[in-house]
């Protein structure tokens, strides 16, 4: 075991922390995960101790501290971040189910004899999957799309989500709290080098949880280099729209690096 040196290290108050994890896809380094609903340090040695993290907390449940520790170790990082990128393919390639088949759909006026179980009802679904993980940055479908990206409770909430939110664009869903918050920012940011996506809508709940979902995209983006337009809706529990906004898309590592963009 390698000898601890005194050094500059992320410390995590477990009493103020609620588990939203948007700390997670602030960690470059892939140092803090969601474990038992509360965030940790996965690995001393993983931590830079730069608190790009710090920023991104709505509780205050992050602080950087001096003392002893192991001494961050890049090989490392890029080892574990690797590591999980692999898994993460390996699940969605390894993956039998007929979900995971590539499909895309006819314009919902031109599907003749789709039954329509609400009356006055029309899907305007255009893809298929729509789970983040098991979308493959190179579907067809989202070469030059309008991404909606959206957590999977906000099309339960919001009563008229096909028609308001999804019609006309090309959708991913998925729940940064029960999912890997990394393994989404790595994602986000193979579909914005590779699919050329125009614009980006994301749908969030209100509850702290969700609020990771917005950075998630946000952390993508700026891996990838790309700079689109972001427009963020918050939907209350109770299906009403609370907010709309535009979100800047800045440079993460400058940022992180305390450097203006």
């Amino acid at each position: 075991m390698k000898a601890k040196v005194k050094r500059r290290i992320i410390e995590i108050d477990e009493e103020k922390c609620d588990g939203c994890g948007q700390c997670v896809p602030s960690c470059a380094e892939g140092a803090i995960q969601i474990v038992d609903g509360k965030a940790r340090l996965v690995s001393e040695k993983y931590c830079d101790g730069l608190g790009a993290c710090l920023g991104e907390c709505p509780n205050d449940a992050l602080r950087v501290v001096e003392r002893e520790a192991e001494d961050f170790d890049e090989t490392a990082v890029e080892e574990h971040l690797q590591s999980r990128e692999a898994a993460v393919e390996g699940a969605t390639m390894a993956c039998g189910c007929p979900s995971a088949h590539i499909q895309s759909f006819a314009s919902p006026a031109s599907r003749e004899g789709v039954s329509r179980p609400v009356e006055g009802g029309v899907s305007t679904l255009s893809h298929w999957p729509v789970q983040i993980r098991l979308v493959p940055p190179t579907a067809p479908f989202l070469k030059g799309a309008d991404l909606l990206v959206a957590a999977d409770c906000a099309p339960v909430a919001y009563p008229d989500f096909h028609q308001d939110f999804l019609k006309g664009k090309v959708i991913l869903v998925g729940c940064p709290k029960l999912d890997d918050a990394e393994d989404y920012v790595q994602r986000f940011a193979d579909i914005f080098r590779s699919a050329d996506i125009k614009s980006v809508t994301v749908v969030a709940m209100e509850v702290p949880c969700c609020q990771a979902l917005p950075v998630i995209v946000k952390k993508g983006m700026e891996s990838a280099g790309r700079k689109i337009p972001i427009d963020q809706v918050t939907i209350g529990i109770r299906g009403d729209v609370l907010k709309r906004e535009k979100l800047a898309v800045v440079d993460f590592l400058l940022k992180k690096r305390g450097k203006k963009v």
